[in-house]
C-alpha cells in the first residue's frame, strides 16, 4: 500500500504561481510513475503531468510551458510547480503513484491522494 498526502493548494490571482507537493510513504519501493490529475466540476479527472523515477516527463497540453513537475526520489515527494496560473486551472488537484513506468503515458494510476484545492480567481 502506497499512501499520497498532497498540500500547497489555495487561493491565487490569474497570473499567480502555487507549489503543490505530494509526499509518499508506505510501499514506496513500489512506485515509478507519479503524476498530478485535477479535476473540475462538472467535468471528468485529467491528467496534468506525471514523471518516471528516471525523470521522464509527460504533460498535458493546457499546461505545458507553464507546470513543471519534479521528484526528489530521496524524499519519495514530487511537486508540481504551477506559473501563470490561469481561471480555468481551478480544480481539485490530486497526486497519483503507481509501480509500472507507461502509467506516465497511459495516465493509469493505482495509489490516490485525497486531493488539494486550487483556485484561480480573474
Amino acid at each position: 500500500q502506497v499512501q499520497l498526502v498532497e498540500s500547497g493548494g489555495g487561493l491565487v490571482q490569474a497570473g499567480g504561481s502555487l507549489r503543490l507537493s505530494c509526499a509518499a510513504s508506505g510501499s514506496i519501493f513500489r512506485i515509478n510513475a507519479m503524476g498530478w490529475f485535477r479535476q473540475a466540476p462538472g467535468k471528468q479527472r485529467e491528467l496534468v503531468a506525471a514523471i518516471t523515477s528516471g525523470g521522464s516527463t509527460n504533460y498535458a497540453d493546457s499546461v505545458k510551458g507553464r507546470f513543471t513537475i519534479s521528484r526528489d526520489n530521496a524524499k519519495n515527494t514530487t511537486y508540481l510547480q504551477m506559473n501563470s496560473l490561469k481561471p480555468e486551472d481551478t480544480a481539485v488537484y490530486y497526486c497519483a503513484a503507481d509501480a509500472r513506468r507507461l502509467s506516465y503515458i497511459t495516465g493509469n494510476f493505482g495509489s490516490w491522494g485525497q486531493g488539494t484545492q486550487v483556485t484561480v480567481s480573474s
